[in-house]
């Protein structure tokens, strides 16, 4: 039996060695999160203030989030390289571009039918970068078109929409749906004997869809708070800065040295299940705080915010600060964790 994310984190969090939740330092982030949502910072809009995501009323829209998210993985670069960029812009942002721009270049990136059969050669030139340095994994990206194309030729005629709509808006049958059907998606480890899963890349499509449509039309899901936050190498920056996560010295060590982890080895899969958890714990103490009478909440678009705050806009909020503050995050020595994979 495998289990799900949130069972995962929770058992993770339990039995970790190396990586410990600071519960009194959860409180202080949570109170950066609700003074987000007051002054609207963070707010159901935010997925569509991107000028590189699509917009709720493209009728391609699911599809294009379907493909930004099944590319969506290992943009790290090693230390002192040079790092692959879209139109200056760098890591997801970069693919995000690279997408937009073959879609103006007329190249049919959108269609299953294309990229179920794409060539390296058309890779390489849809992911061409600013310079000479190539998109990582793109023989790994090459695959995983190939094979979700297939997939949604043969079972789901040719779009994503059908998937979502089998679902009869639940996130959990979808999330189920998309690492039944999609290998790539399927983001699992073996921890201390038990299979547990992490799902970023699947758990974040649907995020991607809720956010979009803001929770309305195709994009509803009557459980979206099924859905966890999506275990990356770069929100647990932020919870070592606010210093809601603690690592061993022997893992701090490690990261220090730039020693890559292994996808699935003990210490990866304690940062991953502990981010889950730690989100889970920030998730209920926002809540309180919301709830609270002298909670600083009162516009309408706060108050709309606050009512539906989960953990997809708590993870927003996380990835957001890290950009934002990244030079003091970095200045701090905070490091994060180096793992080469297609799973995130």
């Amino acid at each position: 039996m495998v289990l799900s994310p949130r069972e995962s984190g929770k058992l993770i969090a339990s039995l970790a060695q190396d990586v410990f939740i600071e519960d009194e330092k959860v409180k202080g982030l949570a109170l950066e999160i609700v003074k987000a949502i007051a002054d609207s910072s963070l707010s159901l809009n935010n997925f569509l203030q991107c000028e590189f995501h699509p917009k709720h009323d493209d009728p391609l829209a699911v599809d294009w989030i379907f493909i930004l998210d099944t590319l969506n993985f290992s943009f790290w670069t090693q230390t002192g390289a040079k790092k692959w960029t879209v139109n200056g812009q760098t890591g997801y942002f970069a693919l995000c571009a690279a997408v937009k721009r073959a879609i103006e270049e007329g190249k049919p990136i959108l269609d299953p039918a294309y990229y179920s059969k794409i060539t390296l050669s058309d890779v390489e030139s849809i992911f061409r970068g600013d310079d000479e340095v190539n998109i990582p994994l793109v023989n790994e990206r090459l695959q995983v078109l190939h094979e979700a194309g297939k997939v949604l030729l043969s079972k789901y005629q040719g779009t994503f929409k059908t998937c979502i709509e089998s679902c009869k808006g639940s996130a959990a049958k979808l999330l189920n749906l998309i690492v039944s059907e999609f290998k790539a998606y399927r983001d699992e480890a073996v921890y201390e004997g038990q299979r547990v899963s992490f799902y970023k890349r699947a758990q974040i499509l649907i995020g991607d869809i809720w956010s979009c449509f803001k929770g309305c039309g195709i994009g509803e899901f009557h459980d979206i708070n099924s859905i966890t936050m999506f275990a990356d190498y770069r929100i647990p920056q932020v919870f070592l800065y606010f210093k809601a996560f603690r690592y061993s010295d022997s893992l701090l060590k490690k990261l220090r040295s730039d020693e890559l982890l292994e996808n699935g080895s003990r210490e990866e899969a304690e940062i991953r299940g502990c981010s889950i958890e730690l989100v889970e714990r920030l998730y209920a103490e926002v809540r309180r705080m919301i709830e609270d009478p002298k909670s600083p909440v009162k516009s309408p678009e706060a108050l709309n915010t606050a009512k539906h705050v989960n953990a997809v806009l708590i993870d927003q909020f996380l990835w957001d600060y890290r950009r934002k503050h990244a030079a003091g995050i970095d200045d701090q020595v905070v490091p994060f964790h180096k793992t080469r994979c297609i799973y995130y």
